[in-house]
């Protein structure tokens, strides 16, 4: 989706839209590392997880607007932009009358800090007197208070200077909030009030602007006060995204409409590095991810390749600069180790042993898998070497400490009580249980891992060969074909027909059946003959909701459909699951289950309002018509954002290599989707545009140097 003109117009937030933290119809906007979690007024309620949150820290958690003593009415919500809201409202009738003449309208900005036009509009036949109050407060209180409800009763310390409400932490001065406006108003401690007179058919404004600061330095601002939206540092930045991504489409509207929101939301996820080199890459989500992971900033990159590599190769970059150094059981970092996830708030360092904790087991092969196919889709070569000496530190770590008892498996377990108990993505305490519904005990080694492990091995190979390191190649496919042997033989469980989701520490099946053994598809560490057995399982309706795959079959222990990862429905899931099961097109049923799959997921995300969330509940089609929220899913959460356009290019077949100069491209797309077109897909140096329908493909712009592979 490229250009101005790819620009959807605004989306109504309805009741439809997953509730998140905050309650029923939360409206939750985000820009880079910031968001703004409000009700459907626009309002900050104090004693709810609402707020405005910057670097991990809420700066706000008070912003209640009255009108006249009142809040206002609203009437309806909309949203052009992940970081931008228009709240539209009316006040409320006086007594005895049905009917409202006020018209008004908050349009809120996010980025480093929050810009909010108020516009009241007299629809009555005399002037009418307002007043108006806006009530303010700051907690300052770390992002994992909130989100665990224990955020207390902390109040900022707050003046009043020159016309503006200055708010700071009681327990750390250096970090604050300035609240000022254009049309200056009564400024009390908290509260800020204009009494107006709005004359018959005319309009009254003013900017309120809450900036926060950090080290008594104020950030810059998105909007200048009189700036107009569309010139603001985030819509420039979102427009520069769209410039350069690949613009995608579909004769089907809700695929349209879903890769639209997809290419919006994901831009607005973007954060660049404080280096200066402006390197992107992605948050995981919002409103509580709103930071660097490993594992989801990794597998959100790998699918958004068809849109941008560049995002790939900035979250590469930025995760090899934190690669793990040294032994630090607190964090659980480890040399090569590629971390978890990063916080900046002012608990970050308590909450999981430090800013930056690394218990992750996954996030580390598929750092080098990223590397490849970065290589694949053109990166700069030379950035790509630069990236080796870290895809060698992680496979030292694969074979040093992520194989903990040297039996070829990648395990774990937590190092201390502050650790993630489950470190893979399903990575909930009660996320890793056997058909009977017990839980697993550590060390644990997962299935997809061993399948990701196999598939670094490959890639690292890959990258040996193409940087003339031959020998190198060659014992790296030795040991991925090892691996794959042994994962044959000690995982699959033949009087069952999947593979077990793990092997606990005393080496039994965990054998629960799983969406993690479809990963293995992805990761082609299946056998063919292993593949068939699976395709069969996953297609049984205990797996098959009718709008994804669920997490745990249903006929399982553990089983909860409103659980997080026992029976639940993960978008990002069912995208690799589809993606997986094409991989294996040759095996019967695999691309007729994978088209099931998808057609699925995007009735759900039509349902969702052309946004998946990050996951919601795993009840069966035929007892809801409509996929059913899970009420603490993030929206829009990373890899759920990117997941159709994994499902695009799975279809597609869609497999590029700039070094040798070749495009593969094999469709089988649904015939729901109509003709799907690729506009402006840059490999490398080179742009070309792709349309497919059906099993048919047509490039245009593809040098006469460059090889089209269809078969």
């Amino acid at each position: 989706m490229t250009g101005a003109s790819a620009a959807s117009g605004p989306t109504p937030l309805n009741s439809g839209e997953p509730a998140g933290f905050g309650g029923a119809g939360s409206v939750t906007l985000v820009e880079g590392g910031t968001f703004c979690l409000s009700n459907r007024l626009g309002d900050v309620e104090p004693g709810r997880p609402h707020g405005l949150f910057f670097r991990d820290a809420r700066v706000l958690s008070r912003w209640e607007l009255l009108v006249d003593g009142r809040p206002a009415e609203p009437l309806s919500v909309l949203s052009p932009e992940a970081f931008i809201a228009r709240f539209v409202m009316r006040r409320p009738p006086h007594a005895g009358l049905a009917d409202s003449t006020l018209l008004v309208v908050r349009e809120r900005i996010v980025a480093d800090g929050m810009h909010e036009l108020l516009t009241l509009e007299n629809m009555g036949r005399e002037p009418t007197a307002v007043t108006l109050e806006l009530h303010v407060d700051a907690d300052f209180v770390d992002l994992f208070a909130v989100k665990e409800g224990r955020a207390g009763h902390m109040r900022a310390d707050v003046t009043v200077a020159e016309g503006e409400l200055l708010l700071h932490d009681r327990s750390d001065r250096m970090r604050g909030i300035t609240i000022s406006a254009t049309v200056e108003p009564s400024v009390l401690p908290g509260t800020l009030v204009w009494r107006v007179v709005v004359p018959v058919g005319g309009k009254w404004q003013t900017e309120v602007i809450a900036q926060p600061t950090l080290g008594n330095q104020q950030v810059q601002m998105p909007l200048m006060p009189g700036e107009h939206m569309g010139f603001s540092a985030p819509c420039r930045k979102i427009a520069a995204w769209r410039d350069t991504a690949t613009d995608i489409s579909s004769a089907d509207p809700v695929l349209t409409q879903v890769l639209r929101r997809t290419e919006s939301d994901l831009g607005a996820l973007q954060i660049h590095d404080d280096t200066g080199e402006s390197r992107p890459f992605v948050a995981a989500g919002a409103p509580w991810f709103m930071t660097l992971f490993g594992r989801d900033s990794l597998l959100t990159a790998w699918m958004a390749l068809p849109l941008a590599v560049d995002l790939a190769l900035g979250t590469l970059q930025q995760l090899a600069e934190l690669q793990g150094q040294e032994l630090n059981p607190l964090n659980e970092e480890e040399p090569g180790r590629i971390m978890h996830e990063m916080r900046r708030g002012p608990s970050g360092g308590q909450v999981l042993g430090g800013n930056i904790y690394y218990g992750t087991a996954d996030a580390t092969p598929l750092f080098v898998m990223l590397l490849a196919e970065c290589h694949r889709w053109g990166a700069d070569p030379a950035a790509i070497e630069d990236l080796l000496p870290a895809a060698d530190a992680a496979l030292e770590w694969i074979t040093e400490y992520g194989d903990r008892d040297g039996d070829g498996f990648v395990e774990y377990r937590r190092a201390t009580d502050r650790g993630l108990i489950n470190q893979g993505w399903k990575d909930s305490y009660d996320g890793i249980n056997d058909a009977g519904g017990h839980l697993a005990e550590a060390p644990i080694a997962l299935c997809e891992v061993q399948g990701y492990v196999h598939a670094a091995l490959l890639a690292r190979a890959e990258l040996a060969e193409a940087f003339d390191e031959m020998r190198l190649a060659g014992r790296l496919r030795e040991r991925a074909a090892e691996l794959r042997g042994k994962f044959t033989e000690q995982f699959w469980m033949p009087d069952r027909g999947w593979y077990a989701v793990a092997l606990d520490g005393t080496k039994r099946h965990v054998d629960a059946l799983t969406s993690n053994a479809a990963h293995c598809l992805w990761a082609g560490i299946a056998s063919d003959e292993h593949a068939e057995e699976l395709v069969r399982q996953l297609a049984k309706e205990e797996m098959d909701t009718g709008f994804g795959l669920r997490t745990l079959a249903s006929n399982m222990g553990a089983y909860n459909p409103m659980s997080y990862h026992c029976g639940s429905v993960w978008p990002h899931d069912t995208a690799i699951a589809v993606a997986g099961l094409l991989r294996y097109e040759h095996v019967p049923g695999a691309t007729k289950l994978a088209t099931r799959l998808a057609t699925g997921l995007l009735d759900a995300a039509a349902a969702f309002d052309g946004r998946l969330p990050e996951l919601f509940c795993g009840f069966p089609r035929s007892r809801f018509a409509v996929p059913v929220p899970y009420p603490t899913s993030c929206s829009p959460q990373a890899w759920a954002s990117a997941a159709p356009l994994l499902l695009v290019r799975a279809f597609l077949g869609l497999n590029p290599d700039v070094p040798q100069r070749t495009l593969t491209v094999r469709p089988r797309l649904p015939q729901s989707w109509g003709r799907v077109t690729l506009t402006a897909l840059r490999l490398g140096d080179v742009s070309v545009d792709l349309e497919a329908e059906g099993h048919q493909i047509h490039a245009a712009r593809l040098p006469d140097d460059w090889q089209l592979i269809t078969l």
